[in-house]
């Protein structure tokens, strides 16, 4: 199962410190190394993330996800995605900032790092509204039940989730364009850089989500006008087939997917540059971690971790959370890699263990739940 899972991410791991070695000696390969890991940190709530959505779709989009999916994360975003900034930003042609980044690196990270400004505005406002849209939901499994079930009455709020990143975003827009004016207006541009990039990244979501769930509802109501032969074929002792999403439905969810990525991949590719400003390099090493992403995200789905651990999900969106906060946070101030990380593994090594508790209550008291499901939930989170 493991080789089965992880077997294209060994290859490529493999085949990617030989290229390294043979680039730049063995200094290379620590750095790509180095590299690997610090995307795989980072990136593992996102896995946790896109298995939630992955188990929804049949094995056709499984598979496209492992490899047109695949394609899109190493060389999209790892390597086409940081020279399209360089273009943007300096505004260059795609020739000229392929050929900074190869023959003057410095500059190159410097254009790179002055585009951050727009590149958190973006991805954090679109890991923000995936945050609040989780968190303003009502669920019947809670984890922090003290702050999820308070929240969850606030959601009833028609469009609550947009106003609060609308104003979240003004106030990172404002905050910057405030130290702006202290620096005698050096950057007074990159505010309204940053509210427009905002508001790009917001839009993206309401798109991309918007179809999802347009796609996903149909997929619902199809599933609904099904249950009752169903639940006639269970009574009789027959096996029933799981109606995974499939079409238009699934393929949308792989573009949701993409887009995820991208958004989680920014922090990635800008921290890279605290550890080399070399593009090949980089690309290897991003692209190795990427890829074990891909299949963490597949092994979760075929092993049934999140139906097995239930509150990983939810450790998961606080996660994307607070990378939101910390992208928007960024935006003026400089925030050590090391932090992001930690928070997210700590996130959702809580919410596993709060799982864990949950798994041992449930099989002490016969593996049958006492109570209402949500005052039953509740009482087993952190």
């Amino acid at each position: 199962m493991i080789l089965k899972t992880f077997g294209w991410s060994f290859a490529v791991t493999a085949l990617g410190l030989v290229v390294a070695v043979l680039y730049g000696g063995w200094a290379a390969f620590g750095v790509v190394a180095i590299l690997s890991i610090l995307e795989i940190s980072v990136s593992f709530d996102n896995a946790v993330v896109n298995a939630g959505i992955l188990k929804k779709m049949n094995a056709f989009w499984q598979r496209i996800f492992l490899t047109i999916g695949v394609l899109i994360a190493v060389f999209g975003m790892r390597l086409v995605f940081p020279v399209v900034i360089v273009a943007i930003s300096a505004k260059v042609g795609p020739i000229e900032a392929v050929d900074l980044a190869i023959n003057d690196a410095d500059r190159y990270e410097q254009l790179v790092t002055d585009a951050h400004p727009s590149i958190a505005a973006f991805g954090g406002m679109f890991l923000l509204m995936i945050f609040l849209e989780f968190i303003f939901e009502d669920r019947d499994i809670k984890w922090l039940g003290w702050l999820e079930r308070p929240l969850a009455k606030f959601g009833k709020i028609d469009m609550v989730s947009v106003c609060i990143a609308l104003i979240i975003l003004a106030i990172s827009a404002m905050t910057f364009a405030t130290q702006a004016h202290q620096h005698g207006g050096l950057h007074v541009d990159k505010a309204a850089t940053v509210l427009l990039s905002g508001v790009f990244g917001l839009i993206t979501y309401l798109v991309v989500g918007g179809l999802s769930g347009y796609f996903e509802n149909k997929l619902e109501e199809e599933e609904e006008r099904e249950h009752e032969a169903e639940e006639e074929a269970r009574r009789s002792g027959k096996n029933v087939p799981v109606v995974l999403m499939a079409g238009k439905a699934a393929f949308f969810m792989f573009l949701y997917l993409e887009v995820l990525d991208a958004s989680f991949s920014f922090d990635g590719v800008i921290a890279a540059f605290a550890i080399t400003n070399d593009i090949v390099l980089m690309s290897l090493g991003l692209g190795i971690g990427a890829m074990y992403v891909r299949s963490l995200t597949v092994y979760l789905v075929r092993q049934g971790t999140l139906d097995d651990y239930v509150y990983l999900e939810h450790g998961a969106h606080y996660a994307i959370g607070a990378l939101a906060v910390i992208l928007m946070i960024s935006i003026r101030y400089q925030i050590p890699e090391v932090v992001t990380g930690l928070i997210g593994v700590l996130l959702i090594a809580g919410s596993f263990w709060s799982s864990v508790r949950r798994n041992r209550r449930l099989a002490a008291d016969g593996g049958e739940q006492t109570g209402p499901p949500e005052k039953a939930e509740v009482s087993s989170g952190v």
